[in-house]
């Protein structure tokens, strides 16, 4: 394969995933990694992509990109539905306990769900949340016992954050606890570009008996500017697609269930 041929192949893949791995260049493209690190070298200093560790991004996507909930709310919208049906078939029907949903769109897919929710028993579920949109989504239904944390309103996504929403969550033991994140990787964990977002996500995790990561196959791989957890600080992925490469090693070294919706 001629080096144009290999730069256009490569140019297809990072316009349509946002991120690519050296491994899986070299093996689609039948050369060896040091033929696809040149390659990406040379499309970096022509603007093309940018060069990340193990692999490049598509030039556009940096760590402090953070579209708008409406902006993000049609991208991967059957991706998010599949994982947001996966998510609730974790409740099941006898499920009574307390439920925390973190803000996102892929969060709000799991809330739409939950809007028509009714249990086996007749029982009320306990949901709180930290997010408007979900919250509006939620109080209607009589079978749901909602609980909206307090806070600063971020604009960009809606969600409470500060002081006052860490301090509330410091004293909220719930059974699960849904997150969504922007990026999730072997090396850096879960991250979120907005440092209030991520002290919210991370105590989230924290104050859960059982945490599930909600994360659409176009941010594995992925880091954003602020993590705010380690892999091992979960207990399950929910994504359509299989992670592969060294975040699926890592995801087994720590014994994160995964879930493909």
């Amino acid at each position: 394969m001629y080096a144009i041929e290999r730069h256009e192949r490569i140019g297809v893949v990072i316009g349509s995933r946002g991120r690519v791995t050296v491994a899986e260049l070299a093996e689609s493209l039948g050369v060896t990694s040091e033929t696809v690190r040149r390659d990406l070298d040379l499309l970096e200093r022509q603007g093309l992509l940018r060069r990340v560790h193990g692999g490049a991004v598509a030039n556009t996507k940096t760590s402090l990109i953070e579209p708008t909930v409406a902006d993000r709310v049609d991208r991967a919208r059957g991706a998010k539905a599949s994982i947001a049906d996966a998510a609730l078939a974790l409740l099941g029907e006898g499920f009574s306990g307390s439920v925390l949903l973190d803000s996102g769109t892929t969060t709000g897919a799991l809330a739409e769900r939950l809007a028509g929710w009714r249990s086996a028993d007749g029982r009320e579920l306990i949901v709180i949340t930290n997010s408007v949109p979900i919250a509006a989504l939620l109080h209607l239904n009589p079978a749901i016992d909602l609980h909206l944390l307090g806070g600063t309103v971020r604009g960009v996504t809606s969600a409470a954050v500060g002081t006052t929403t860490l301090d509330q969550l410091a004293h909220l033991r719930p059974d699960i606890a849904f997150v969504g994140a922007n990026g999730i990787s072997a090396e850096f964990g879960l991250s979120t570009p907005d440092e209030r977002e991520a002290s919210v996500k991370s105590a989230m995790i924290r104050s859960a008996r059982r945490s599930v990561a909600l994360v659409d196959s176009t941010k594995l791989g992925d880091e954003a500017l602020h993590r705010f957890a380690e892999l091992r600080d979960l207990d399950t992925l929910i994504s359509d697609q299989d992670p592969s490469g060294t975040l699926s090693a890592a995801l087994d070294a720590d014994e994160v269930e995964v879930i493909v919706a």
